[in-house]
């Protein structure tokens, strides 16, 4: 068998740079579309259900994506066909959304933005595992978690920028409820998003076929037909690998707290800090406004993070690493409780931003491993399972929860979302990690 060359770190930067635009319009709906919604009508106690688009649109897609992107070579390659696709319907749906004349128009452009932001999304992950030796998969992972983090500052932090120092107006009108800089924010995401995606698209070579068969002979095996691709998939579901198994309870309440924190940072900061719930009044654009720099503050560190990563879980394990950052997490979210003023927010987002850059990086690598390499998509895809589950459990019972037991205060969402980043960090104990990966060299050429 013939053993995958090390990619120089540039190479390994540009089939990453792709994720800089994906987490553009990534971003740009986790900071803005509760309060696109609420600006829309939306009530708190609903805006959990109207966010479902997020994790459907993942559980159906990615699965099926991660089978046809393992099985797909064209003239563009195995997996940037559908980088290019998603990134090309994500960008139209940026324009749409803040043009919605109504909030079911709203949380219909969420679907489609989410569905297309899905199918450039999981052909990513693959493509790290893919291109990149065993030992460069930490790395690899680490700067996708790099570009989440920088496309993400920026994303979260446009509508601030354009108000505060381009004049750009930051208040909705009766006529016109979504704020200009809001608006302006999206358009500009969209060019960001297929800008980048395109730049990896030109920039990075994949392996053909042939290549993959002399890497792993006894992984050649091919299926055609849709009922074989069906039994195949069952199949495939039905062997799951028991790191995956137990990656899975980490990622069921890593997840659940991550869609909390999404889902209710703005009411609960608008409310809680602001002391606004009157979605017209400046008091509550400005919380809104204050979000997204929150966003930005734990995106930009968990971008810095990123970095550190893999050297740490050289100089120790990958289980250790993850299990220290969810905690932090955990402290992050549940401190927005006890904040005084809308500064003290910075500081408890750093706790966020170190678990997002493990969350993004570390789960993926200590999974690689575990993993055949021909089935690299379609397990990937499978494992996206256990980041929209936790989703769609959160949307389903923290509207409920808020409402009936909290008094309709969306600040204890996020004390419950740090009490479940806790739980995630203990249960790191029981992964089994290959280890191949966690003494790594790396590579900085």
């Amino acid at each position: 068998m013939i053993t995958k060359p090390r990619l120089s770190f540039w190479q390994i930067w540009n089939m990453s740079f792709g994720f800089l635009g994906i987490q553009f319009g990534f971003a740009l709906q986790n900071a803005n579309v509760s309060r696109i919604f609420q600006t829309m009508g939306a009530d708190v106690e609903n805006l959990a259900i109207y966010w479902l688009a997020a994790p459907t649109t993942g559980l159906i897609i990615q699965p099926i994506i991660g089978y046809m992107s393992d099985r797909t070579w064209s003239r563009i390659g195995r997996r940037r066909p559908y980088f290019l696709v998603g990134a090309i319907l994500a960008s139209l749906a940026l324009l749409i959304m803040p043009n919605s004349p109504h909030l079911w128009v709203a949380v219909g452009m969420l679907w489609i933005l989410d569905a297309s932001i899905n199918i450039s999304m999981e052909p990513f992950r693959a493509l790290v595992a893919d291109m990149l030796p065993d030992e460069q998969r930490t790395l690899g992972f680490a700067v996708q978690s790099f570009f989440i983090g920088t496309g993400a500052v920026i994303a979260s932090l446009l509508p601030y920028i354009l108000s505060g120092y381009f004049s750009i107006s930051n208040e909705g009108t009766a006529e016109k409820p979504i704020p200009e800089s809001v608006e302006l924010s999206f358009y500009l995401g969209a060019f960001a998003y297929i800008t980048a995606v395109v730049w990896t698209v030109i920039k990075t070579r994949e392996y053909p076929p042939e290549d993959f068969k002399q890497f792993y002979p006894a992984d050649s095996e091919e299926h055609s037909g849709f009922m074989a691709g069906v039994r195949e998939f069952l199949q495939d579901f039905a062997n799951i690998p028991s790191t995956m198994i137990r990656l899975a309870f980490v990622q069921f309440f890593s997840w659940l707290a991550l869609f909390a924190m999404w889902i209710y940072t703005t009411p609960a900061v608008t409310s809680h800090i602001f002391g606004a719930t009157d979605v017209t009044s400046k008091a509550y654009n400005d919380g809104a406004d204050w979000v997204g720099n929150m966003f930005a503050v734990y995106n930009g560190f968990s971008a810095i993070i990123a970095f550190l990563l893999p050297v740490l879980a050289a100089k120790t394990s990958r289980k250790t690493v993850h299990t220290i950052c969810l905690a932090a997490g955990g402290l992050g979210l549940m401190s927005i409780f006890y904040a005084t003023d809308k500064n003290t927010l910075i500081f408890s987002m750093l706790g966020v931003g170190i678990a997002w850059a493990s969350i993004l990086s570390m789960p993926y690598a200590i999974l690689a491993g575990a993993l055949p390499e021909n089935k690299m998509g379609i397990y990937m895809g499978i494992f996206n399972f256990f980041i929209v589950i936790p989703q769609i459990t959160a949307a389903a019972i923290l509207g409920y929860i808020v409402k009936t037991v909290f008094n309709n205060e969306p600040i204890y969402a996020l004390v419950i979302g740090g009490a479940s980043m806790f739980v995630a960090a203990a249960l790191v104990t029981i992964v089994h990690d290959h280890e191949k990966g966690n003494k790594e060299t790396l590579s900085y050429k």
